[in-house]
C-alpha cells in the first residue's frame, strides 16, 4: 500500500430526506420515507427515524409503511435531487486538485500531498465539509486515509453529520472488529458463506492465510483478503466513460395489454435516442427486457448498424420485443438498453433519408433542449409515438462524466 496516499471519501448523509428537508423545513425530526409510493414501490432513501422500526432502503415501500405507519411519503423527484447534487459537486471542485463522483450523494478526492501546501489535509478536509454544509445546506459526513476502501468505512462509522480520520499504519485495527459485511461489496451471498464458516469478524480473515479465502470464494477471495487488511491502490476516477444507456419501468399493477407495453418501449427508445444525439453518441447494440409476474426475467439483444435516430431504432425495439414476449402470462416491468456506444454525429447515418426527415430531428431535438423537462425531470416534448402514454424521463446528460443518478422513483 502506498503510505503517501491521502484519500477524501465523503457521503451526503440521508441525501434525498435531507433535500425534503431543506425544501420542506417542517419535515424537521420527523420519520420520513423516500421513494415509490405505489404498492409496487421501492424504499429509495429513509430518514433515521424509520430506521428503529427496522426500516432500510431497498425494502417495499408497503413494507415499510406497515413497519412505520406514522412516516412521511413522498414520491420524491429526480430532478431535484440532480441539482442538489450538482451544487455539492461544484463546492468539491473548486476546492480539491482531483475528485471522483462516484454517485448522486457519494464522492472520493485525492488530498495526497495537500499537507505541504495547505497545512493538513484533514483540516482541508473539514473546512471543505463545513463548506458544503453552509452553501448547499445539506448534511455530509466524511473519512480520511490512505485508500478509498478504509475511508468509505470510516465514512459509514462517523455518520451521520461528522468525521473521522485513520491513521496511517492503523487500518488493519481499524477494520478488525467489524462484522465481515461492513467490507464495501461484500453483499448477502458472500456473507452467508462467510458466516456458515464461522467467519463473522474481519479479524478472522486478516488472521487467515490468503490461500484459504482463494480456495473458499476464488478471486473473489484474494480480493476480500486484501480488503480485510485495509489494501486498496484502486485509483481516483475523475470520468465515467458510459458504456450503455438504459431505461426501464415497472407496470403499477401487472398487464397483459400489448400495446400500452408496446407503447412504454417506443417511449423508452425514443428518448434514449434523444440522450444519444444530445450526446454526439451513436448505438450498435440494442436489448429489450421483459420480467414476468412470477418474476421470470428474460432479455434478448441485437447487433445493428450504428445509429440514434428513432426511425430506425424503434422498429428494431419493437421486433425485439415481438421475438421476447411469448409467454401468455402477466408482465410486471418492461426495459431497453442502448450498448456498444461510440462517438458520432447522427446525421452520418442518414444520409438516405430525406431533408425533410433530418430538419425535423433537428427541429424536435431543439425543442427538447430549449423546453426541457417537467419539474419530475420528465421530457415536455415529445413524437407522436408516445401519446397516451407517460412521458419517460430523459434524465439530463447521461454523457456528462458524472456517474448514472438513480432517481427515488422509477415505476410506471
Amino acid at each position: 500500500m502506498n503510505m503517501e496516499r491521502t484519500i477524501l471519501h465523503m457521503d451526503l448523509d440521508t441525501f434525498f430526506v435531507s433535500v425534503e428537508r431543506k425544501i420542506d423545513n417542517r419535515l424537521e425530526g420527523k420519520p420520513i420515507l423516500v421513494g415509490g409510493i405505489g404498492d409496487r414501490g421501492v424504499v429509495a432513501a429513509c430518514s433515521y427515524e424509520t430506521r428503529s422500526f427496522g426500516v432500510h432502503s431497498g425494502m417495499p415501500m408497503k413494507m415499510a409503511r406497515n413497519l412505520c405507519p406514522e412516516a412521511t411519503v413522498i414520491r420524491g423527484e429526480g430532478g431535484v435531487y440532480s441539482e442538489h447534487s450538482k451544487v455539492v459537486s461544484e463546492i468539491i471542485r473548486q476546492a480539491v486538485p482531483v475528485f471522483e463522483k462516484a454517485s448522486i450523494d457519494e464522492f472520493y478526492a485525492d488530498l495526497s500531498g495537500m499537507d505541504r501546501f495547505q497545512g493538513s489535509s484533514y483540516k482541508m478536509a473539514q473546512e471543505l465539509r463545513m463548506r458544503i454544509k453552509k452553501e448547499a445546506g445539506l448534511p455530509i459526513s466524511f473519512g480520511l486515509s490512505a485508500n478509498k476502501l478504509v475511508s468509505k468505512v470510516a465514512t459509514g462509522t462517523a455518520k451521520p453529520d461528522n468525521e473521522r480520520k485513520i491513521e496511517f499504519g492503523t487500518e488493519k485495527s481499524f477494520l478488525a472488529p467489524m462484522l465481515v459485511k461492513k467490507i464495501p461489496m461484500v453483499g448477502d451471498k458472500t456473507t452467508q458463506i462467510l458466516y456458515n464458516l464461522g467467519i463473522k469478524h474481519v479479524k478472522t480473515i486478516q488472521e487467515m492465510p490468503v490461500e484459504m479465502m482463494a480456495k473458499v470464494l476464488g478471486k473473489n477471495g484474494f480480493v476480500l483478503w486484501n480488503r480485510a487488511n485495509g489494501i486498496d491502490d484502486t485509483p481516483i476516477i475523475p470520468f465515467h466513460e458510459r458504456k450503455s444507456i438504459s431505461n426501464e419501468r415497472t407496470f403499477g399493477k401487472d398487464t397483459g395489454d400489448v400495446k400500452r407495453m408496446r407503447e412504454m418501449i417506443r417511449a423508452m427508445t425514443e428518448n434514449l435516442a434523444y440522450q444519444l444525439r444530445n450526446g454526439d453518441k451513436l448505438t450498435s447494440c440494442i436489448s429489450v427486457k421483459i420480467r414476468y409476474s412470477d418474476f421470470n426475467t428474460f432479455s434478448k439483444q441485437l447487433k445493428i448498424p450504428y445509429t440514434s435516430a428513432d426511425h430506425m431504432l424503434i422498429p428494431q425495439i419493437e421486433r425485439l420485443f415481438d421475438q421476447l414476449h411469448n409467454r401468455r402470462m402477466m408482465v410486471r416491468l418492461v426495459g431497453v438498453t442502448f450498448s456498444d456506444l461510440v462517438n458520432g454525429n447522427y446525421q452520418i447515418n442518414m444520409f438516405d433519408d430525406s431533408e425533410e426527415k433530418l430538419n425535423l430531428y433537428q427541429a424536435m431535438d431543439l425543442l427538447r433542449n430549449r423546453y426541457g423537462t417537467d419539474k419530475r425531470g420528465n421530457s415536455i416534448v415529445s413524437w407522436g409515438t408516445t401519446l397516451g402514454i407517460a412521458n419517460i424521463s430523459s434524465m439530463g446528460n447521461p454523457f456528462n462524466g458524472e456517474p448514472p443518478i438513480i432517481p427515488a422513483h422509477r415505476n410506471a
